[in-house]
């Protein structure tokens, strides 16, 4: 316990623990992804489809989101419904596994988004149909 220990231990177990402490914090730890030429160049093709996509989704949402659920169908092995994009499902293929995984996320997030967004248009809509009582005099 430290209530035993003398002074000068706890002086000295105080400065150790400081120093493995500043050693930890100075520890950086960075995971990089290798790829093969070609896996790089396929990763660029499958970004530049999602980028393409995301750009889309403010002129017309119902297609984008069509195209997100056929691009995200092409990364599960399991049979969803609705159509698989084949083109992105080759591409996706030619991507590192970590690759494809990050790849996949990005696809559930833009979904989640655009059904979120869907949801509070839709919300919008029928508040703006519903006559209110203050808007009609009594």
């Amino acid at each position: 316990e430290m209530r035993n220990i003398s002074d000068g231990e706890r002086e000295e177990l105080n400065l150790t623990a400081n120093r493995l402490l500043d050693r930890t914090l100075t520890v950086n730890i960075s995971l990089e992804i290798i790829r093969s030429p070609q896996q790089e160049e396929f990763l660029g093709k499958a970004t530049a489809l999602i980028d393409e996509i995301a750009n889309q989704i403010l002129k017309d949402l119902g297609s984008a989101k069509d195209r997100l659920m056929a691009m995200h169908n092409a990364c599960t092995s399991e049979a969803l419904p609705g159509p698989v994009d084949q083109k992105f499902q080759a591409i996706m293929i030619g991507c590192a596994l970590e690759d494809q995984k990050k790849l996949k996320r990005r696809l559930e997030t833009l979904i989640r988004n655009v059904s979120n967004a869907d949801k509070s248009i839709r919300l919008l809509d029928q508040q703006k149909e519903k006559p209110t009582i203050n808007s009609h005099p009594l």
